[in-house]
C-alpha cells in the first residue's frame, strides 16, 4: 500500500495505457447516446469481469477500513464500514464499460447511493469537484453532478456477495454513465472541491470526463 500522499509507481500497465492515449489506441470515432445503442462505440461484450489495476491490489478488511468525506461540505464524515454500512442501502443494476473496450451488462450492486451520501455530508454550495483518494495512491476526479448521477453509489457488494478486494472492496465508487477508470477501487476518501483537480489517469492523457457514448477515452478527443 502506498502512503496518502503518494502517487503509485509506474507499471507496465499504466505505461501502455499512457501510450495508448497518445496512439488514440481504440478510437473508432463514432458518436451514440445510451438510448440509441446499449454499447457504446469501440466497445465489445465479455461475460468475465477482467481485473485492472496498477500492479498494487490493497488487502483492507473491513475491520480496518474507513471512508473519510471532506472538503467544501457542510458535515466532514469519518466512517468506520459498520457506520457507513448503518446508512440507507440501495440495489442497482447497471453496465460497465472500460476504456480497455471490454464491457459487462447486468452488474448487481449493493451499497450507498451517492445521492443519501450528499445528504449526510452537505456539499457547500460552492462545491463544484470530487476527487476520490483509494488505498493504493490513486486518484480520479468527476464533477459534482456526475458523482449524484442517480444509478451512482458506494459499492460493497455485486451479485448478492461482498465486493471482492480483486474488484476494489472492501468498497468502491461506481458510476456506470462513465468509463470504468471514474469509479474508484479501494476507496479510501472523498474530497470536495472548488476547483477541478486531474486525477491519476487524467494527467497521462486520458479524458477529463468520460462518456463512453461520446468515445471520450483521451484528452486529445
Amino acid at each position: 500500500m502506498t502512503d496518502a500522499n503518494e502517487t503509485p509507481p509506474e507499471s507496465k500497465l499504466s505505461r501502455s495505457k499512457a501510450r495508448w492515449a497518445r496512439e488514440g489506441r481504440f478510437l473508432t470515432g463514432k458518436i451514440a447516446r445510451p438510448d440509441e445503442q446499449r454499447l457504446p462505440p469501440g466497445q465489445h461484450l465479455t461475460k468475465d469481469w477482467p481485473t485492472l489495476d496498477l500492479g498494487l491490489a490493497p488487502n483492507i478488511s473491513r475491520e480496518r477500513w474507513r471512508l473519510d468525506v471532506h472538503g467544501a461540505v457542510e458535515n466532514p464524515i469519518f466512517w468506520n464500514f459498520a457506520e457507513f454500512f448503518a446508512q440507507p442501502q440501495t440495489q442497482l443494476l447497471s453496465d460497465i464499460h472500460c476504456v480497455t473496450t471490454w464491457s459487462r451488462y447486468d452488474n448487481q450492486w449493493e451499497g450507498l447511493a451517492t445521492r443519501d451520501l450528499l445528504a449526510a455530508c452537505r456539499p457547500r454550495d460552492e462545491a463544484r469537484f470530487v476527487v476520490l483518494h483509494c488505498h493504493d495512491g490513486y486518484t480520479a476526479n468527476l464533477a459534482l453532478e456526475d458523482f449524484a448521477a442517480g444509478d451512482a453509489l458506494l459499492a460493497h457488494g455485486w451479485s448478492g456477495k461482498p465486493l471482492e478486494q480483486a474488484h476494489g472492496g472492501p468498497v468502491r465508487l461506481v458510476v456506470p454513465h462513465l468509463y470504468f477508470w471514474k469509479s474508484a477501487k479501494w476507496l479510501r476518501s472523498i474530497e470536495f472541491r472548488e476547483d477541478d483537480a486531474p486525477g491519476y489517469w487524467e494527467v497521462r492523457g486520458y479524458h477529463n470526463r468520460g462518456d463512453p457514448w461520446k468515445e471520450e477515452r483521451y484528452s486529445g478527443d
